[in-house]
C-alpha cells in the first residue's frame, strides 16, 4: 500500500529534532541524500513548515524548496508554474503560500482584490493538479498536491473548496482519511525521536 510505503520511508530516514521558540523542528535525511525539514507547533502538532533540499549532480547542496509555510523572499524556492496577468503595474503581485490545518491542505493567495464570483478553482484529473483562474483573465495558476502523489491517492474534486476575504483567496482540500491516519502514525513515530532543546545546540533544520 502506497500510504504505508511513504510512512516506511519516513521511519527509515535519519531524523534529528529540536524544540525551539514553541516549535518542534524535525530534520530528515533519506538514504538517497534528499533532505526534508518540518516544523510543528509544539502544543497542537500542527504542521507549520515543510521544505526539501537535494544535492546537485556534483554533490553540492541546493536551495531549500518550500512546500508548506511562508514563501522565501523574492520567490526563491517557489514550487510550480505561475502566470500573472496584471495590467496595473502598481498593484501588488499575488503571493502564493500553503498553510495547512489539521483537517485540510490549504493554500492562500494574497493580493487578489477581485470579488468571489470571478474565481474558478477546479481539479485537473489528467495533470493531477489544482487550477485557479479568473474570468477577467488577470490571474492563472496551477499547482499539485505532493501529499496525494506521495500516498498515491486520487485527486477528488468534491474535497476541494474556496473562499475569498480581505483580498485573499483561500483554497482548501479536505484531507482523505488515509492521510489523517498516516499523519497520526507519523506523530507517534516522531515522539520516539530524541529531541534537543535550543539551549543544547543547533539542529540541521536551521
Amino acid at each position: 500500500m502506497a500510504v504505508t510505503g511513504w510512512l516506511e520511508s519516513l521511519r527509515a530516514a535519519e531524523k534529528t529534532a529540536l524544540l525551539q521558540d514553541g516549535r518542534r523542528k524535525v530534520h530528515y535525511l533519506f538514504p538517497d541524500g534528499k533532505e526534508m525539514a518540518e516544523e510543528y507547533d509544539e502544543k497542537t502538532s500542527e504542521l507549520l513548515v515543510r521544505k526539501w533540499r537535494v544535492k546537485s549532480a556534483l554533490g553540492a547542496l541546493g536551495q531549500w524548496q518550500i512546500e508548506v509555510g511562508e514563501p522565501a523572499p523574492h520567490g526563491a524556492g517557489s514550487l510550480g508554474p505561475e502566470l500573472i496577468k496584471e495590467s496595473n503595474a502598481n498593484v501588488c503581485q499575488p503571493i502564493f503560500m500553503r498553510k495547512d490545518t489539521k483537517m485540510s491542505f490549504q493554500w492562500r493567495i494574497r493580493n487578489l482584490p477581485y470579488p468571489q464570483d470571478v474565481y474558478s478553482v477546479c481539479a485537473d484529473q489528467k495533470e493531477r493538479c489544482v487550477v485557479v483562474r479568473t474570468t477577467n483573465k488577470k490571474y492563472y495558476k496551477k499547482f499539485s498536491i505532493p501529499d496525494l502523489d506521495r500516498y498515491q491517492l486520487p485527486l477528488d474534486d468534491s474535497l476541494l473548496s474556496s473562499a475569498h476575504a480581505n483580498c485573499t483567496l483561500i483554497i482548501s482540500y479536505q484531507k482523505p482519511k488515509e492521510v489523517l491516519l498516516a499523519e497520526a502514525e507519523l506523530q507517534k513515530e516522531l515522539k520516539k525521536v530524541k529531541t534537543a532543546h535550543s539551549s543544547d545546540g543547533d539542529c540541521k533544520t536551521q
